[in-house]
Formats: structure tokens, sequence, C-alpha cells
């Protein structure tokens, strides 16, 4: 019986871990049908099952912080490797304004908030302000897909590279206030120089060590398929640690490293991609299980009045200042601005952040806690379902375009340059009623598959095209560029 009892309370934990994962996936699901973030209800799951619910008792911030580290390590990556560099190139200097001057304007009116309504010390308002500054990651990736959100414009790539690029800058500037208080005697201006070191290095050691990655992912050939998912953890664990161990933002480079593979052509990329995919979401649905079961209901009701108008305050001013500042010197659309203001969801991020000054001993840590826990949930709750409501009324929403699903799957050698791709036949152009073995196609390029009122027909000599069928082409990217010109040449418009 002695022997038992450490094995009981394993399987009884691992018995407990799945049940939260199912009714996690389950809620979530039925949460996405009634417009409710599946985030939020993953932080509610987490709640109901702690001290105050189910009586599941979990205490260890120490623990938190590191799995929340690890999970935004994996979802940057994946948020890097679904990156399309082609749309997001454009939108790369607006990105990096909002992800550093938005950061720093956001943080700068919570802080003013902070010590004028809540009465706090000029650096722990600072630290509030730097804890909630910056919109998550995993937060709005996850939110955009849920609500299967189209929108028009650069919005979209726009806010998935701040959203990726901003946690930098907050972990800095959480870190650095937290410095100033152990260290008071240092200025402000001391932790200028270690910003421009983290980000400078950061940068460079994602870009270095993501060309490294790439490369080891080319050359090194593993006996067994499944192997290659281990590869990819190990490469991203590497460059994160490596950064972070070399002075730099992990955070950054691991991004950065994500955004060169995910653009880069190597042996089982679709496959790699829907693998990290999914770690992406279990590291989600884990963090967020594990940060609902840090709080008591009960301890977040005496926070919840400065809490709320905290929140009211982050989503209506200090967000929006910080947005159409930021952005005014690029003369974006002023309803493209306005939605890129309200998809400011804060996540997982301000509140693993916000274990750091309780990790610290820092005075109002607790407090801090409660008051950017319940934060959070007021931005998921309000932003969030309200996201398609917002881009109806400012005239940004288009139809939400589903990736492409083939049931024919290629697996790029990395040696190669051709894609497989969709082209589509546009109807009154030169190949609408023409048959394929008279259509003037690149001799490399190779029709493999039609898609046509949802049934897939096998392409032969004689098989006639019609306006709005769906090509899935196997070629050189110079011979695409052919082939759309061709199939779209002479096409009747609307």
């Amino acid at each position: 019986m002695g022997q038992g009892r450490p094995h009981l309370q394993t399987e009884l934990l691992l018995l407990i871990l799945g049940i939260l994962l199912l009714v996690s996936l389950v809620v979530g699901r039925v949460g996405g049908r009634l417009g409710v973030p599946g985030l939020l209800l993953f932080l509610g799951v987490g709640m109901l099952a702690g001290t105050d619910g189910l009586g599941i008792e979990f205490s260890n911030y120490a623990l938190a912080q590191g799995l929340g580290t690890l999970a935004l390590c994996f979802i940057l990556f994946q948020g890097g490797l679904s990156t399309d560099w082609k749309e997001t190139r454009p939108v790369v200097g607006r990105g990096l304004v909002l992800a550093t001057l938005g950061v720093l304007i956001t943080a700068g009116i919570m802080a003013l908030f902070g010590h004028y309504v809540l009465g706090l010390p000029w650096l722990i308002a600072w630290l509030l302000g730097a804890i909630v500054s910056s919109t998550d990651a995993s937060a709005v990736f996850s939110v955009l897909k849920e609500r299967q959100l189209g929108l028009q414009g650069e919005i979209a790539p726009l806010l998935e590279f701040e959203s990726g690029g901003n946690d930098p800058m907050a972990v800095f500037l959480t870190v650095g206030i937290l410095t100033l208080i152990a260290q008071p005697e240092l200025g402000p201006l001391s932790i200028v120089p270690l910003f421009v070191k983290q980000m400078l290095i950061g940068a460079v050691l994602g870009f270095v060590l993501g060309r490294a990655a790439l490369t080891v992912l080319r050359k090194l050939p593993l006996q067994f398929e499944g192997l290659y998912p281990v590869l990819t953890i190990a490469l991203a664990l590497m460059i994160f640690s490596g950064t972070a161990l070399a002075g730099g933002s992990g955070f950054l480079a691991i991004y950065i490293a994500g955004v060169l593979l995910g653009n880069s052509a190597f042996a089982h990329k679709r496959s790699l991609i829907s693998f990290h995919d999914g770690l992406s979401w279990l590291m989600q649905v884990l963090m967020f299980l594990t940060l609902g079961l840090l709080v008591n209901p009960h301890e977040l009701l005496p926070n919840a009045g400065s809490a709320v108008l905290a929140a009211l305050t982050l989503v209506f001013l200090a967000r929006p200042a910080a947005v159409f500042l930021s952005l005014l010197p690029f003369r974006m659309p002023l309803p493209q601005t306005a939605m890129i203001a309200w998809v400011g969801l804060r996540g997982a991020v301000p509140i693993v952040l916000a274990t750091f000054p309780l990790l610290a001993g820092v005075p109002y840590a607790q407090e801090l806690f409660n008051v950017v826990f319940f934060m959070v949930l007021v931005s998921v709750l309000l932003q969030g379902t309200t996201l398609p409501q917002m881009a109806n009324l400012l005239g940004v929403r288009e139809p939400f375009v589903a990736p492409a699903s083939h049931p024919l799957t290629f697996t790029p050698t990395g040696h190669g340059k051709n894609d497989m791709v969709e082209v589509e036949v546009q109807p009154g152009s030169q190949a609408d009623g023409a048959m394929i073995m008279d259509l003037p196609l690149p001799e490399e390029a190779l029709i493999m598959l039609i898609h046509r009122e949802a049934e897939y027909l096998v392409p032969k000599g004689p098989t006639e095209l019609r306006g709005g069928d769906s090509l899935l082409v196997l070629a050189f990217p110079e011979d695409l560029d052919e082939m759309r010109a061709y199939l779209h040449a002479g096409a009747t418009t609307s």
C-alpha cells in the first residue's frame, strides 16, 4: 500500500488533467457557438476547478511562470511559422512602431491611472502599466481564427505582427521596472542600454539561429518522419533559451526564427506547421487552465471596482491613444485604425508577467495580480465578444477565407523552389471553356487536381475548364505568375 500511493497520486493527477483538458475543449466549442472566446472559458474552467470550486489547491507561481514562458515560446514560434511574409512586409514599419512606441504609450497612460486613481507609488504604477501594455499573441491569433473574422486591407497582418512583436517590449519594461524597484539608486535612463542590447541581440540571433535551424532541417536526414517534430521542438527551445542566456530577448528571437522558417522550403514543412499549430493550442489551454487555478474568485472581489475601472481605461483610453498616436504618421484610413485599436486583447501574457512581482516580493504584488487578472477577463469578454459587431460597424469586415484543404499533400524537399498552390480560373477568361491540352502552360507546371462545385476532378488532356474552377498547381513561382496571368486574361468584370 505504501508503494502504491505515489502511483495513485500520479494517475489521479493525470486523470484530473485529462478531464480538465476535455472539459475545456467541450466548453470552448460551445462557447464559440455562443460568441464567447474560448480563452475566457479556459480560464473559467481553471477557476471552477480551483480552491473556490472543486477544491484543487494550486499556488505555485514559479511553476505557473515557467509554464507560461514555455507556452509563449511555442505560441510565438507558431505565430511566426504561420506569418506570410509577403502580406506582412508592407506593415513591418507600422508593426514595429506599435510594438515599441505603442507599448510605451499604453504603459505610461496606465501608470498615470495607477498613480492618480488607484493611489499606487510611481514605480508600482509603472509596473502595472508595463504588465498590461502588450496585446496578447495567443489571444489575438486564436480569437481571429475562432470568430472566422475576415478584415479588410492590412488590418489582420498588422495585428498579428504587432501581437507577436510587442511581448518582448512588455517583458523588458516589467523586468526593467522591477530592477529599479530593487535598486532605486539606478535612474530610469540606466535601463535604456539594456533595452537596446536585448532587442539587438534578440533580432540578430533570431535571424542567425533561424538560418542555422533551416540548414539543420534541410541537411539532417532523420530515420523516421515522427522525429522531425522532436527536432523542431529542440531547435525552438535552443533558439529561445540560447538567446536569453546571451542577454537578448528570447521572445523576439523565437518569433523572428519562426517567420524565417515559415517562409522557407524544407522537408515535411506542412506536417510540421500542423504539428506546431496543435502544440500551440495545447500550450494555450494548459496555460489558461493553470492561470485560472491560481486565482481564487473571492480574492478578486475586493479589487473588482478598481480593476473594472482600470480595464475600461485600458480599452477606451490607453489602447486607442497608443494606436492613433503610433499610426498617425502612416495615414491609415480611420475605420481601419479604429478596428486595430479595438482588437487590443489582453490574455495570458499580462497574467504571467503579474507573477514576476509576486516572486520578487514587491509591495502591492498580490493586489497587482488580482487587478491584472480581472483586467484580462474584462478585456477578453468585452473586446473578444464584440469583434464581429465592431468590424461591421466600422465597415472593415470582409468574407473569411478558410485555409485550403485538399486530399493531396505536398512535401517539399527543401532543395527546389516549386510550390503547390491554388489558382482560380476566372469566368470569361481565355481558359474558360478551353481544354487542358490546349492551354499554353509552362513546361514545368503541372495541374494536380481540379476543384469544381464541391467535387474534385482528376485533370486529363481533354478536360474542359470552367470559370470558377480552382486548380491545384505544382510549379515554380515564376511559372505560377505566368499561369495566373493566362487564367485571368480576358476575364469579365462585374
